[in-house]
């Protein structure tokens, strides 16, 4: 370990996802030296993932809609966007030469829907505005003198800037560097921190062998799913997939929250699907009862209910023989197909993270209280969202949010040290 840390000239920015460079720009356009410091080889690498079907930008839904989206952390999470909403992003988005599209969903995305462009183009414009980039620099915590180390390939460095901004992401996809590793040292520090936990994910089911080798990898669409939250009844129409031990997809990722709740507080989750959307149970139970003519269950359904494929399968995996073999049984599962969830995949293959450091453990500029100078963004902070651009909209926000928190911290302490204090 070096005898004497290096002192940076302005903010150093730890993590290059869109909540690091975000922070790293507004900095930067306020005139404040930069260095950007980046685990892996290059940045934005799960950005570049997630668009790789299609980024999915923002989403057009008005506010105060678009803030709800947010649940329990819906009034801190508007506050991030007030400064930065949908709209300003896709005008940010403009300014690269990017411009957007609004899709039938009303999910924002690229003309060319691709990221690749967009970062390429952001990366350009940072490193001409004079931010510096660091790569393999992998951040392991601070020393007992408050710096910041840093295994490189040329070894460690210990590293202290006038404030710094985390943005290291929450524990989903650790091969593309957000791997939760700060935890364990930020703890340490005395910062209040929710476990992490997986968000936007799959579920497991515990199908049988013979289910989970015909079937897993089909999609289920359109399907209605059927859910109780806080009591109440309530629904939602989509598509999702049959996986070797359970479902994930869009519509599963929307519920994804209550489902881990209810998991948390029960011990299992309920979840029933309509496989018919747009017939009643009783035009079903009509056309069920005609004669089968020597027809096989499954010809019979296929038939008289248009049920196919993998969602016959799944009838036939959920009822058994003697539950296909009677009319109203039959016909109430096509319209209420019950599933039990018993656990949440694990974090590692979430699209993304809840929990981290807790909201209450900041000021409103994202500074952490029990480190004055160090500010938080992205997806280490204690909020989730679901898909459809909710998710990428607020790591932007709150990126610039702690970058402009970080540029008024220095300006305010006079360019002294921010940590310790």
């Amino acid at each position: 370990m070096f005898e004497n840390p290096e002192t940076l000239p302005g903010i150093a920015i730890i993590g290059g996802g869109p909540a690091g460079l975000m922070a790293a720009e507004v900095a930067r356009n306020a005139g404040v030296e930069v260095d950007l410091f980046e685990a892996k080889g290059s940045v934005g690498r799960k950005f570049l993932i997630a668009g790789k079907g299609g980024l999915n930008l923002t989403h057009g839904e008005p506010r105060p809609a678009f803030d709800s989206r947010y649940r329990e952390r819906a009034t801190d999470v508007g506050a991030w966007l007030d400064g930065f909403d949908a709209e300003a992003l896709r005008e940010w988005a403009r300014g690269l030469g990017v411009d957007s599209y609004v899709g039938s969903s009303g999910r924002v995305f690229p003309m060319d829907r691709k990221a690749a462009p967009l970062l390429r183009g952001w990366v350009r414009r940072l490193r001409h505005q004079g931010v510096r980039f660091h790569v393999d620099h992998r951040c392991t915590g601070w020393d007992g003198d408050g710096c910041f180390t840093f295994e490189t390939p040329a070894g460690e460095r210990r590293l202290r800037a006038r404030a710094t901004v985390l943005a290291m992401g929450g524990a989903s996809w650790p091969q593309l560097g957000s791997d939760g590793a700060w935890q364990e040292w930020l703890a340490g520090h005395g910062v209040d921190l929710a476990p992490l936990v997986p968000a936007n994910c799959g579920f497991d089911i515990g199908w049988s062998g013979h289910f989970r080798e015909r079937h897993a990898g089909a999609p289920l669409k359109p399907v209605v799913a059927h859910w109780l939250e806080d009591g109440r009844e309530r629904s939602r129409q989509g598509e999702c997939v049959v996986t070797e031990t359970g479902i994930e997809g869009s519509l599963v990722y929307a519920l994804s929250a209550t489902l881990r709740a209810s998991i948390e507080r029960d011990g299992e989750a309920r979840l029933w699907l309509d496989l018919a959307p747009g017939r009643t149970r009783e035009r079903l139970e009509t056309d069920l009862a005609r004669p089968r003519a020597g027809r096989s269950a499954t010809d019979h359904l296929r038939r008289q209910t248009g049920v196919t494929g993998v969602k016959a399968a799944l009838l036939h995996e959920v009822l058994g023989r003697d539950g296909m073999a009677d009319d109203a049984a039959l016909a109430s599962a096509i319209k209420r197909l019950p599933l039990r969830l018993q656990r949440p995949r694990p974090v590692a293959e979430a699209i993304s993270s809840a929990g981290g450091i807790r909201i209450k453990a900041t000021d409103e500029r994202l500074m952490l209280t029990a480190a004055p100078g160090v500010f938080c963004a992205g997806e280490m902070l204690d909020w989730e969202a679901p898909t459809g651009g909710y998710l990428l909209t607020a790591c932007f926000a709150s990126g610039r949010r702690a970058g402009l928190g970080a540029v008024d911290w220095i300006r305010h302490k006079r360019g002294r040290p921010a940590y310790p204090v």
